[in-house]
């Protein structure tokens, strides 16, 4: 039962808070993992909601330019285990794209950019200290590959007719790389876990890259048990920091920045089967000089583990 709540806890959080994962302002790519036991097979569905203000006057103010755009993902993903130092995981994502102002509204639906990842355990450790508690340590490293089977559609970057953050879209159009660490400590059933990852995004074929992102996060978590169902609550911070965009060999003005969020989640197991959920609200933000404005961020998900 505990194998099955940590595994949860890994993937759930591998692929949450991607919900826009093309915002080069920093709205995309979350958390990589709570660690450390894995099971070895899990394959489930994810339904992520991200929104975010963009066209704000000063200070944040609405003008009648602004947009409130929504980004919702149904996302089938699995994982596997090698050997127990060898992880793959896989991501398919189904766009559901919304963008609404006082002029104009407009929709579009459509595959995202297929993500794969692979990780290897650089380190494992267990310890017995007094009064017969557990200490475990954890460090995984690796990297991954996001394909461009997202539509990208150019003409969508100046549809206002001004300058445009160039959310508005299902896919980058550019291959793209990951690189990831991810530590945890674990005192019987209280953990913290550290990760970090660095996406460097490729240049499409429309001469447009969106910028390099960094993302830090911090996680603590507890594992409660009753009788058969295991209960898993976490909180903890995320940062993000993304570059500025590149157009055509030119920085773009409205992109990049950096953004903090908090959030708290929990997972239920019953035998093979998982379900959970996490919400983050900003804490601070400067994203696209402000042009932007990030909402709170929801997940939920059900899997399956064999």
């Amino acid at each position: 039962m505990k194998k099955i709540i940590t595994t949860i806890f890994i993937l759930t959080i591998a692929f949450t808070t991607k919900a826009c994962d093309i915002c080069g302002c920093g709205v995309g790519n979350g958390y990589i993992g709570i660690l450390p036991e894995f099971y070895k097979h899990i394959f489930g569905v994810r339904c992520r909601f991200n929104s975010l203000y963009t066209h704000l006057g000063v200070n944040g103010s609405n003008t009648y330019l602004t947009t409130k755009e929504k980004y919702s993902i149904t996302e089938l993903w699995g994982a596997w285990s090698f050997k127990n130092k060898y992880r793959v995981l896989l991501s398919l994502p189904y766009n559901f794209n919304e963008k609404n102002s006082t002029t104009a509204s407009s929709q579009k639906n459509g595959i995202g950019d297929i993500t794969v990842n692979g990780y290897y355990q650089l380190l494992y450790k267990k310890k017995t200290l007094k009064k017969e508690r557990l200490l475990v340590q954890s460090l995984w490293v690796g990297g991954g590959i996001k394909l461009p089977t997202g539509e990208y559609n150019p003409s969508d970057k100046t549809t206002t007719g001004s300058q445009n953050t160039n959310l508005f879209q299902l896919g980058t159009g550019s291959v793209d790389y990951l690189l990831a660490a991810m530590y945890d400590i674990r005192l019987q059933d209280a953990g913290l876990n550290a990760s970090a990852t660095y996406k460097f995004n490729g240049n499409n074929n429309y001469d447009y890259t969106y910028g390099n992102k960094f993302t830090l996060t911090t996680q603590f978590y507890y594992k409660f048990k009753f009788k058969k169902v295991g209960i898993a609550p976490n909180t903890g911070l995320q940062f993000e920091k993304a570059q500025k965009d590149i157009d055509n060999h030119f920085a773009v003005d409205l992109s990049g920045g950096q953004l903090l969020l908090g959030g708290i989640g929990a997972e239920a197991s019953y035998k093979k089967i998982a379900i959970g959920a996490n919400w983050q609200t900003p804490l601070s933000q400067n994203l696209a000089s402000g042009f932007v404005k990030a909402n709170n961020r929801m997940m939920v998900h059900v899997a399956y583990v064999f």
